[in-house]
């Protein structure tokens, strides 16, 4: 069953879908996510992490669509340069290109800056995971300079594949109180020391945002981290993907099934309180925070190479 006549860029289970009508369905679906989650009220002031990948850049895309519609709503942008040579120098520019055409402020925060190395520099110190240590510091500065910023709320691109890749990697890892976190609002409670985190783009999946993205003109060349092949999320990825080809509709199963039993997971979690690192002042599970760790450890190193 087709739309209409026009050429098809897109099918849906019972449905091929052109260019125009494809994105209706599209912004549609985030609009409905949005508005069943609740997840943007009437006045915002609302960031919006971007890295100047297709999954952000379209995030960014359709909520300046919502923000016009609606003068209450203010959008800035926050990138965080992790200092990966060849990859974010690259989507940086491009960030930096959308933000000045739409007319969004955006701040740029380094690693070099604020942690004195570059993530390429503190691989080369610190024999760890990639994405473990670019995931801690990522988390810091967002929250970080998101509360600087006086942020109501900060909306990320992540997909409902990255959902499905999450719920998946805590069940294998038997962590439940990591899911506890996850859904459309992140976190398991309201805490001033966090700025809440929604995800607009959450049933969305990463096909169908790469075609809005590419369709619309918000992103030609799609890039991935070169640090991602190493990631255990990759092989995860790579996992479910397969079962989506031979088994269509595991994705959303996996997250829609996910969503009846979250409300219990962050009830049976609710209880543990945050503490506050003492050497930071940011939030912490004791006295010092998983980022000043991380620092302690990466100038030890450098002190006894």
């Amino acid at each position: 069953m087709n739309c209409c006549n026009n050429p098809k860029v897109f099918e849906l289970s019972n449905k091929k879908l052109c260019k125009e009508h494809f994105s209706e369905y599209f912004e549609s679906k985030v609009f409905k996510t949005i508005s069943q989650f609740n997840l943007i009220d009437k006045e915002e002031n609302l960031g919006v992490a971007l890295s100047g990948g297709k999954d952000s850049l379209t995030l960014l895309f359709i909520l300046s669509k919502l923000a016009a519609k609606n003068p209450k709503i203010k959008l800035h942008a926050i990138c965080i340069d992790e200092g990966i040579e060849g990859y974010r120098n690259k989507t940086i520019i491009t960030a930096k290109e959308f933000c000045k055409k739409n007319d969004v402020p955006l701040d740029i925060y380094s690693y070099e800056k604020e942690f004195k190395m570059s993530l390429d520099k503190m691989l080369k110190t610190l024999d760890i995971k990639p994405c473990t240590m670019c995931g801690i510091f990522r988390r810091y500065l967002l929250n970080k300079k998101s509360k600087e910023l006086n942020f109501t709320k900060l909306a990320t691109g992540h997909n409902l594949d990255d959902e499905a890749q999450s719920i998946v990697m805590n069940q294998f890892k038997n962590n439940l109180m990591a899911s506890a976190r996850l859904g459309p609002i992140s976190g398991i409670k309201k805490n001033r020391a966090f700025v809440p985190r929604i995800k607009p783009l959450y049933l969305c999946s990463e096909k169908e945002v790469a075609t809005y993205a590419f369709i619309n003109g918000i992103l030609d060349d799609f890039t991935e981290c070169p640090n991602v092949v190493k990631s255990y999320r990759a092989q995860v990825r790579d996992m479910l993907n397969n079962f989506e080809n031979n088994n269509l509709g595991t994705k959303n199963a996996i997250v829609n099934s996910f969503l009846e039993i979250l409300p219990e997971l962050k009830e049976k979690y609710k209880f543990g309180e945050a503490g506050m690192c003492k050497e930071c002042g940011e939030v912490a599970s004791k006295d010092k925070c998983n980022a000043c760790k991380l620092l302690d450890r990466l100038e030890k190193a450098k002190t006894n190479s």
